[in-house]
C-alpha cells in the first residue's frame, strides 16, 4: 500500500510552521511606538540613580553640619545676649494638686523680674575660618560694651510689691554659651565692681547666664542707676541681643562681608561692603509682647524677640547642588530626544543599553559636580563637570550616529541644556520664571520637530 502524504503537517515540524513569532519580533523591533515606550520606561529607571545621588547630596551636607557643631562644641556656638536684668524672690502660696483629686497649699518661692529702661548694646565681631576636614566653619570673637539704665524701682509691682525681698535680688545676664567666655565678667554700678558667677537663680527668663548678688534697700530702691558690662567671647554663626530695654540700640560692627540679618526686627540702617558691615538697630518696648516688669516665667516670648547678624559663607555648593539635581530628569529627557529623533529620523537602531549607558553617564555628572564643589566651589566643579560629561556623551555618539551632524546637534542641545540649568541654579528670584520660559522654548521645538514625521510609517 503506497504511504499516503499527511494532510495535517506536524506542527513541530519548523519547515512547516508560519513565521509569526519572527514577524511579531520583526514588528516589536520596527514599531517606533514600542521604541518610545521603551526609552521611557528607562528614563523612569534613571529616576533610581538620581534618588541615589539626591540622599549622596545630603549625606555630605548632615557631614558638613556635623563639622560644624563640632567646631561649635569647642570654640563657641551661636551667641545670644539676654541682660542685664534684676530678679527679686518672694514668697507665694499656691495650690498644688496632690493627686486622687485632692489638692494642697504650699509656699513656694517665686520670682519678679524687672527690666532696664535703657540698653545698649555695641558689638564688634572678629571673624576667623576654622577648618575641619574639607569644611569651612565661620567663627567670631566678640567684644562688647553693655550699658543699662535703671528706673527707680519702688512701688513697681503693687501686688506683689510687699513680698519682695530686696536684700536677696540678683543681677543677671543671659549668655547661651558660658563655654566662649575668654574672662571674668563683671558689672560697674556707680563705681562699684561685681563679679558674676556662673548660674542664674530662676529659669524663667534666662536659662544660662551669669548672676551676681545685688541686694537693695529703701535707699537704692528710690533713685535710678545705670551700669556697664564689658564682655569677651567667642562664637561661630550667629550673634543675637535680646531687647528688653524699654528702649533698645544695637550695634554690630564686624570685617565679615557676607552677613545675613536675622531675628525679630531687621537693622534700621547698615552699610555691607568687601570691607565688612556695620549694622544698628532700634527697638521699643511697644514692639515686644511682653513688659519691663513681670512675674514668672516669659523665655519663649523672650527669645522670638531676639535680633542681629548671621556670619554666613556665601556659597553653599550643597544646596545648589540639591537644586542641580532636580533639573536630573529634564536633563536625561532632553539628552534622550536627541538620541530618539535621529534614530527615527535617519532610520538608525539604537539599542536599549546605548540608552542607558547615556543616561548614566548623565548621573555620574552630579556625582562628579559634589565631590568637586566641595574643593573648588561650585562654579568651577559644575564647568568641569558638565564638559566632561558633554565630551564623553558626544565621543559615544559619534560612535553610534555615525554622523557628524547628528553628534554636533547633539552636542549642541547639552551645551545649552547645562547652560540652561545653570542659569536657572543660580537665579534666586526669577528660577520659575527662567524655568518655565526655558520649557515651553523646548516643547514648542519638540513639537516642530516631530509635526513631519509620519509615526505610522517612521518605524517602516
Amino acid at each position: 500500500m503506497p504511504d499516503q502524504p499527511n494532510p495535517y503537517p506536524s506542527p513541530a515540524d519548523p519547515s512547516n510552521a508560519p513565521p509569526l513569532r519572527a514577524e511579531r519580533l520583526g514588528w516589536l523591533r520596527r514599531s517606533m511606538t514600542m521604541r518610545a515606550i521603551l526609552v521611557a520606561v528607562l528614563v523612569l529607571l534613571l529616576l533610581i540613580p538620581l534618588a541615589m545621588v539626591q540622599d549622596l547630596v545630603r549625606e555630605r551636607e548632615y557631614r558638613k553640619d556635623e563639622a560644624v557643631r563640632e567646631v561649635s562644641a569647642t570654640w563657641g556656638g551661636g551667641q545670644t545676649i539676654t541682660g542685664p536684668l534684676i530678679s527679686v524672690p518672694y514668697q507665694a502660696t499656691v495650690r498644688v494638686d496632690m493627686g486622687e483629686g485632692r489638692t494642697e497649699m504650699r509656699n513656694v518661692t517665686q520670682y519678679a523680674h524687672f527690666l532696664p529702661e535703657k540698653l545698649d548694646v555695641v558689638s564688634t565681631l572678629d571673624p576667623e575660618k576654622r577648618h575641619r576636614g574639607i569644611y569651612d566653619v565661620v567663627v567670631y570673637k566678640g567684644h562688647m560694651e553693655i550699658a543699662a539704665s535703671f528706673p527707680a524701682m519702688q512701688g513697681l509691682l503693687p501686688a506683689t510689691a510687699s513680698a519682695l525681698r530686696w536684700s536677696e535680688a540678683s543681677l543677671c545676664l543671659g549668655i547661651s554659651d558660658l563655654r566662649s567666655i575668654k574672662e571674668q565678667v563683671g558689672a560697674k554700678v556707680d563705681g562699684r565692681e561685681l563679679a558674676f558667677e556662673p548660674g542664674v537663680p530662676s529659669n524663667d527668663v534666662i536659662g544660662s547666664g551669669l548672676s551676681v548678688a545685688f541686694p537693695m534697700d529703701s535707699a537704692s530702691l528710690s533713685r535710678p542707676f545705670d551700669l556697664s558690662i564689658p564682655l569677651e567671647l567667642n562664637g561661630s554663626g550667629s550673634f543675637r541681643v535680646v531687647p528688653i530695654g524699654r528702649n533698645t540700640t544695637a550695634t554690630v560692627r564686624s570685617s565679615w562681608p557676607d552677613p545675613s540679618f536675622q531675628g525679630a526686627f531687621l537693622p534700621d540702617s547698615s552699610t555691607i561692603s568687601k570691607d565688612g558691615f556695620n549694622a544698628h538697630w532700634s527697638v521699643l518696648h511697644l514692639n515686644r509682647p511682653y513688659p519691663q516688669e513681670f512675674t514668672g516665667g516669659r523665655n519663649m516670648e523672650l527669645e522670638a524677640s531676639a535680633f542681629g547678624p548671621d556670619l554666613i559663607l556665601p556659597v553653599d555648593e550643597y544646596q545648589k547642588s540639591t537644586r542641580a539635581t532636580k533639573y536630573g530628569l529634564m536633563l536625561i529627557v532632553m539628552v534622550f530626544l536627541v538620541f530618539f529623533f535621529v534614530e527615527v529620523l535617519q532610520k538608525l537602531r539604537i539599542h536599549p543599553i546605548q540608552y542607558l549607558l547615556v543616561g548614566l553617564a548623565l548621573c555620574i555628572f552630579y556625582t562628579l559636580l559634589i565631590a568637586l564643589s566641595e574643593h573648588i566651589g561650585f562654579g568651577a566643579a559644575y564647568i568641569a563637570s558638565a564638559l566632561a560629561v558633554i565630551g564623553l556623551v558626544v565621543f559615544y555618539a559619534r560612535s553610534v550616529f555615525k554622523q557628524m551632524k547628528a553628534t554636533q546637534l547633539l552636542g549642541l542641545v547639552m551645551v545649552l541644556v547645562f547652560g540652561f540649568m545653570f542659569t536657572v541654579i543660580n537665579q534666586e528670584d526669577y528660577a520659575l520664571l527662567i524655568g518655565s520660559i526655558g520649557l515651553f522654548i523646548v516643547l514648542a521645538i519638540v513639537m516642530g520637530v516631530s509635526r513631519k514625521i509620519d509615526w505610522d510609517r517612521a518605524g517602516g
